[in-house]
C-alpha cells in the first residue's frame, strides 16, 4: 500500500486544525460552520445533511434547515475538511485537514462502517488515465463495498 504520512487529529485539535485550514483559505469560521463541523466529527458513520441538520436542531433547540447544512458541507469538501461518500450521499469528517490526497473508502453494506485507506499509486494511476483521455482536474472517487470483519463474524 503506497501512502503518505499525515497527522490524524481528534477533539479540540481537530476543530482547531479545521478552523485554521478554512480561515487560511480566506473563508470565515462562523458559529454555524463550527457547529456543523463538530456535529459531523461526532458521527461514527457517514452522515447525510439531514442527519446533521436533525442533530443540530436538537443541539441548538431550534430547527436547522438541511439546505444550510448542505452548503456548509460542500464548503468543507471543497476545502478538504470533509469527504463525501458518493454512493451514500453522506459525509465523513476529514481527520487530517489540509492534507491533500485522494481517499479510497471501504464501506460495509451491513452496518455502514466506513474506513479510508490511502494508495497514492492507485489514485495517481486513475488521475493519469483521466488526463490521458483529455480530462483536466481529475478527482478520483474510489469506494469499495463489502462486509466488514465484525459483520462477517456474526
Amino acid at each position: 500500500m503506497t501512502g503518505h504520512a499525515h497527522k490524524e487529529h481528534s477533539g479540540e485539535q481537530l476543530l482547531s486544525a479545521a478552523q485554521n485550514v478554512l480561515t487560511n483559505a480566506g473563508e470565515q469560521w462562523t458559529a454555524m460552520r463550527a457547529d456543523v463541523f463538530e456535529t459531523l466529527s461526532e458521527q461514527e458513520r457517514p452522515s447525510s445533511a439531514y442527519d446533521i441538520a436533525d442533530a443540530l436542531s436538537t443541539r441548538r433547540g431550534k430547527r436547522v434547515a438541511a439546505n444550510s447544512v448542505y452548503r456548509i458541507l460542500d464548503l468543507f469538501v471543497r476545502n478538504n475538511l470533509a469527504n463525501r461518500i458518493e454512493s451514500a450521499n453522506a459525509y465523513l469528517v476529514n481527520t487530517h485537514p489540509g492534507c491533500q490526497h485522494d481517499c479510497i473508502f471501504l464501506i460495509c453494506d451491513e452496518c455502514g462502517k466506513t474506513v479510508h485507506i490511502d494508495n497514492d499509486q492507485l489514485t495517481g494511476a486513475l488521475r493519469k488515465a483521466g488526463n490521458a483521455k483529455g480530462f483536466a482536474n481529475v478527482r478520483p472517487v474510489v469506494e469499495l463495498r463489502g462486509v466488514c470483519d465484525d459483520c462477517a463474524a456474526r
